[in-house]
C-alpha cells in the first residue's frame, strides 16, 4: 500500500515522503496514529506543504539536540550502589539509573532510550557511554561507578 507520511517516522520515512509499506502496518499503526494517509490525488496536492512543515520541525529538533549535545558532551557523573564482598554490585546500574542521574546533574530531562545500547554496569570503575540524540548527533558522557559505604 502506498502512503504519504504526515510526520517523521524513525528509520522509515520523513514527513512528505510517499512510500510503499505493508498493508497491515499502514492500517494498524500508521493511519490510526495519524502518521500517514493512503495516497489519493487530493492528498498528493498537499505534499509540498507537508514536506515544508516536516523540514521545519526537523530543523528545530536538530538545533535543540545540538545545544543538548554541547551541554552533555564530556559530562562527568558519579553513580553509587551497594557492592557484594566480591566487589560486584548487588544489582546492576542500568540505563534508567544513569538517565535519572544525568537528568538531575544537568537539569534537563534525559530519556533512557537516548543512551546507546549498553550492558548494565556490574562493577565499580570508569565507564564511557555515548548518547544518540538524533541520527547525526551524538554526545559522550563519562561515568564513575563507586561503591556505596
Amino acid at each position: 500500500m502506498n502512503v504519504l507520511f504526515l510526520q517523521d517516522v524513525a528509520q522509515k520515512a520523513h514527513a512528505g515522503e510517499v512510500k510503499r509499506v505493508a498493508d497491515g502496518y499502514a492500517r494498524n499503526y500508521l493511519i490510526p496514529k495519524g502518521l500517514a494517509e493512503i495516497v489519493t490525488p487530493e492528498i498528493m496536492k498537499r505534499v509540498n506543504k507537508i514536506k515544508s512543515v516536516g523540514d521545519a520541525q526537523r530543523l528545530q529538533e536538530t538545533e535543540t539536540m545540538e545545544v543538548l549535545a554541547q551541554l552533555l558532551d564530556n559530562t562527568q557523573i558519579s553513580v553509587m550502589a551497594r557492592v557484594t564482598p566480591t566487589g560486584r554490585y548487588y544489582g546492576a546500574i542500568g540505563s534508567a539509573h544513569i538517565a535519572e542521574t544525568l537528568t538531575t546533574t544537568i537539569g534537563r530531562d534525559i530519556d533512557r532510550r537516548l543512551l546507546e545500547t549498553i550492558e548494565p554496569i556490574r562493577a565499580p570503575g570508569e565507564y564511557e557511554i555515548s548518547l544518540k540524540l538524533t541520527a547525526d548527533i551524538q554526545a559522550t558522557i563519562h561515568i564513575t561507578a563507586e561503591a556505596e559505604e
